[in-house]
């Protein structure tokens, strides 16, 4: 079997590629680029995941009552996937949210620590930040899959040397996001209550908008050489 023969994609490995990048919820407009609001859920889907934040952080700042705060972040919740059952939509990520945010509740309720409200969320980060440097361990960064997908190369690029290296420095700059945030917040959470309005406050600014930023960052950074630019960047 010839070199190249062995290097050619497999089918297996463009339905990995398919199947990473609707997982991740990724979308794109009709001239090729990458939709950022679509892909973070849309006004909807950014409310989703910002509210029951916003609002335990508001709640137990206003009456430092745990349970009064804990039950109100999960009302935003609930009227999302009631909403998305109403209009019929995919319950997915309404769920996810309503699970995720209970399993805060109650590892903030079960110990009686305000601060622990925000535990899943690290754990969260630092599965993804490992995901994505072993991706790129095993030269299959993650960028690759997703945009690679959306941009109809499939995995054909990893057989382009420059398309490969531009797919990994995209994902390093997305291993940046949750590197960043584990190095800011964590110091916050270890300062308990005193910590709690700053890591509260940085989570939110952090999350779904710096998350969106950090993949419009990669999609630049991947983006093809223009036609009649060499590799390189040099041009002809």
């Amino acid at each position: 079997m010839s070199s190249q023969e062995q290097d050619a994609p497999r089918p297996d490995a463009e339905s990995l590629a398919r199947s990473v990048a609707e997982a991740a919820g990724l979308h794109r407009h009709e001239d090729g680029r990458v939709n950022l609001l679509k892909t973070a859920g849309g006004w909807q889907g950014i409310a989703e995941s910002i509210l029951p934040g916003l609002v335990f952080l508001v709640a137990y700042t206003a009456t430092q009552s745990l349970p009064l705060a804990l039950v109100l972040s999960l009302a935003p919740s609930v009227v999302f996937a009631i909403v998305r059952l109403v209009q019929r939509q995919r319950l997915t990520m309404a769920l996810a949210g309503v699970v995720g945010v209970g399993i805060s509740a109650w590892l903030a309720q079960s110990t009686g620590n305000a601060s622990n409200y925000y535990v899943p969320g690290f754990f969260t980060n630092g599965a993804y930040l490992l995901a994505l440097v072993i991706s790129i361990l095993v030269k299959w960064p993650l960028a690759g899959l997703l945009f690679g997908f959306l941009r109809n190369e499939g995995v054909h690029w990893r057989q382009d040397t420059v398309r490969y290296r531009r797919y990994a420095v995209a994902t390093w700059v997305i291993i940046g996001i949750f590197a960043l945030r584990l190095a800011v917040q964590l110091p916050l959470y270890f300062l308990g209550d005193a910590g709690l309005p700053a890591l509260g406050t940085t989570r939110l600014i952090m999350g779904t908008p710096l998350y969106v930023l950090g993949l419009w960052l990669a999609w630049l950074l991947s983006r093809p050489a223009p036609a009649g630019e060499s590799a390189d960047g040099s041009g002809e």
